[in-house]
């Protein structure tokens, strides 16, 4: 069974989506590379340097990208001659902020910005040589360029002159001078531009409803006849121009749309909240589809975003809209960016149509949930094919037919992740990605809402179901019921804990209770007012009890708290341990604790366990995610660093037993446990050719002995969201 068969046998968000074709063998895209753009900074330059990959285009042969590296104000050039081994090719410093890149037969043309303020702005046309990397020739725009498109011919290179608004003046609202335009500049049969001093203007003012006055062009994109599709993105609008006229032969509104059934609260669920009503679409990235349809990604800008994309005719019809498609997309995957629900969701902003197989594919980024939504062109109802994910901020791509390969510039620099380039190759037989997803909500009609999952819990009874739980990134925290039997998984139900005045949990482990409920392990922040807790839960999510530890030894806490916990039998007494994750300030440094409860007396007693030191060449720590029982007195535990990508070193299982060890009551010496190393996971989180995910958390050994782990996406914040389940094979095999 195809994954996409997998998909539409559960009621997920294929039944929104209604009957749709199913995608064949060899027609889904994998990921064969992720290259940090930190790797083309020169020798010498310190690699921690602010890096982006924005706007990216290829060589006609395919074997060459080139983005855009705003914060170094240049255009890098990279070898895709081995798609799964990217390498550095060259820098060009273009004396300015570099908006936009797009290659032709022999130059690359980027937009360049070097307006000193809004309301005086320049920017000019680099041209740059694809044979040496040199720049040929520097062309006035007369304003601030944003995006840039070289015609499939190769007669034309336009520019969408933006001269953007101050959002600071006036709260951001249009109009406000020097009006946009468009820029056209006419190339010889070498690709060199004619006009250089004398580039062609079209007047965009007078067409929208909103600021006519004051148009503010974003994205351009042109056809095989020679016709640029322009949005005006601020003033919701769209214009199509001949290029060898330079005359407007039609603009209309980009008009409103209602989604139903989505997120839209502040508060931080991924949950069918409310909807959207009559808001403007405000499109930013255009791509032609063929001569007489193309595609907007609607990301809004301040009044407006429908969360969605939408296809058009050449007569302003609206022929498709996606509605709440992409919306429930990144809830049923995980990767919703409950941060931003009550603005505009997973904010699709890029826009990319290629063929391949024969088949019209077309790319929708979401900058947001990062991720990228595929779908086949039908001619009608566009067919979804797949979600595939991406680094953090994915803003450009291109298509590479000719090479069966897809890109996606990722420009996100900070809070330990890095700019990316992320390659996807065409003809994998099924989709490995999402390795989970959920089922709809019948109270709502959407996907039941989640994501970082910080704890895992098998059922005894049960080897195809697992529990999860969210941890402290959202509100309200949930315990969740998986089918693990199917390729994905699916999230079958979820309850929200309740029943004390906790206002919120941070919840970082699960096991079940031989009673028929659950303990969870709550972290907790004191700096936050939320407590270090273990929780008694019932199935239905009821919190039956919060048990604290000894008053002094909370005093002696930090930030990183409980993680997981496990039930356990010790001398024929109910036991619970809970793993903290790093060290506490009474620990000896590479020691940390190992709480274990006894219900009956109510008590505390504790042991260490010895961490690896740091491995890795960026630092960090080192510390526990999860704990597992394995009957009797045995455990597994997660351990690892804190690194991710190439940084991370430490990723790994291990066993200890608890036999002959008495647990000592605080303020005594603790013993220390003895460990030994099981199973290096770095292999399989390396396996997606993708940034190597720094937070394996969730750990668990069904009832018919496999070891299943999951790892935590942060909730899609400052993180890249995907959400990876591994099934590791046989307990017996770790050894």
């Amino acid at each position: 069974m195809t994954l996409r068969k997998c998909f539409l046998a559960g009621a997920s968000l294929f039944a929104t989506l209604g009957a749709a074709g199913s995608a064949h063998a060899g027609s889904f895209f994998e990921r064969v590379e992720t290259f940090p753009v930190y790797k083309t900074l020169a020798e010498g330059v310190d690699q921690s340097t602010a890096t982006s990959a924005e706007i990216i285009s290829a060589t006609k042969d395919g074997n060459t990208l080139v983005f855009t590296d705003s914060p170094s104000g240049a255009v890098v050039f990279v070898d895709a001659s081995d798609p799964a081994a990217l390498a550095f090719k060259g820098r060009v410093d273009v004396s300015g902020e570099p908006t936009s890149v797009s290659v032709g037969e022999s130059f690359a043309y980027a937009g360049v910005n070097t307006s000193e303020n809004y309301v005086n702005p320049t920017g000019h046309l680099a041209v740059i040589a694809l044979a040496d990397m040199g720049i040929t020739a520097k062309c006035d725009v007369k304003g601030q360029p944003d995006s840039v498109a070289a015609s499939p011919d190769g007669k034309y290179v336009v520019i969408a002159i933006e001269n953007e608004r101050d959002e600071d003046l006036n709260d951001g609202v249009i109009p406000q001078m020097p009006a946009g335009h468009l820029a056209i500049f006419d190339l010889d049969e070498t690709g060199a531009p004619t006009n250089c001093d004398a580039v062609r203007i079209v007047d965009l003012t007078g067409l929208a409803e909103v600021a006519p006055t004051d148009p503010e062009p974003e994205f351009v994109s042109i056809n095989s006849r020679n016709e640029a599709v322009v949005t005006l993105q601020e003033n919701n609008h769209i214009a199509i121009v001949d290029l060898a006229s330079g005359e407007v032969t039609a603009n209309f509104s980009a008009g409103a749309a209602s989604v139903e059934n989505i997120p839209v609260t502040k508060a931080r669920m991924s949950d069918a909240s409310g909807s959207i009503e009559n808001v403007k679409r405000e499109p930013d990235a255009v791509a032609w589809i063929d001569d007489e349809r193309f595609v907007t990604a609607n990301e809004g800008d301040y009044e407006g975003g429908s969360r969605g994309f939408t296809i058009w005719n050449t007569k302003g019809d609206v022929l498709f809209d996606s509605g709440a498609q992409m919306e429930h997309l990144g809830m049923e995957t995980g990767h919703y960016p409950a941060k931003r629900a009550s603005k505009k969701g997973t904010e699709p902003e890029g826009v990319t149509v290629g063929s391949f197989g024969g088949e019209t594919y077309i790319f929708v980024n979401s900058e947001r949930g990062n991720f990228v939504a595929v779908y086949k062109d039908t001619g009608a109802e566009p067919e979804y094919v797949q979600i595939l994910p991406t680094h953090v901020g994915p803003e450009g791509s291109v298509a590479i037919p000719s090479r069966d390969l897809f890109v996606v510039a990722n420009e996100v620099d900070e809070d330990g992740v890095r700019a990316q380039v992320s390659v996807y190759e065409f003809g994998a037989d099924s989709a490995s990605y999402p390795m989970v997803v959920s089922e709809k909500n019948p109270e709502t009609g959407a996907p039941i809402g989640w994501g970082a999952l910080s704890g895992l819990a098998a059922d005894p009874a049960d080897a195809n179901k697992v529990y999860a739980v969210t941890d402290s990134f959202y509100d309200k925290a949930k315990v969740l019921t998986l089918d693990i039997s199917s390729t994905p998984a699916k999230i079958t139900s979820a309850v929200i804990l309740h029943g004390k005045d906790t206002p919120k949990y941070d919840l970082e482990g699960i096991s079940v209770a031989r009673d028929g409920g659950f303990w969870v392990a709550s972290e907790g922040n004191l700096d936050k007012e939320m407590n270090h807790l273990l929780l008694k839960v019932a199935r239905d999510g009821t919190v039956e009890e919060e048990i604290t530890l000894p008053e002094a030894l909370v005093a002696q806490s930090a930030r990183f708290s409980f993680e997981g916990v496990a039930e356990f039998e010790k001398n024929g007494q109910t036991l619970v341990a809970v793993a903290v994750q790093r060290e506490w300030k009474d620990d000896p440094k590479g020691m940390v604790k190992l709480a274990i409860y006894n219900p009956a007396d109510k008590s505390w007693g504790f042991v260490h366990y010895p961490l690896d030191k740091p491995a890795s060449p960026a630092g960090g720590w080192v510390g526990l995610s999860e704990i597992v029982s394995l009957g009797g007195e045995e455990f597994l535990i997660l351990e690892r660093d804190n690194q991710g990508g190439e940084f991370a070193a430490i990723k790994q299982i291990t066993k200890i037993s608890l036999e002959g060890v008495a647990p000592a009551g605080y303020g005594a010496v603790l013993p220390v446990v003895e460990k030994v190393k099981v199973k290096d996971i770095l292999p399989e989180l390396k396996a997606s050719n993708g940034w190597v995910l720094d937070k394996p958390e969730g750990l668990t050994v069904t009832a018919s002995g496999e070891v299943i782990l999951v790892t935590d996406n942060d909730g899609v914040d400052d993180a890249p969201g995907a959400t990876e389940l591994f099934h590791l094979g046989q307990v017996s095999d770790l050894k």
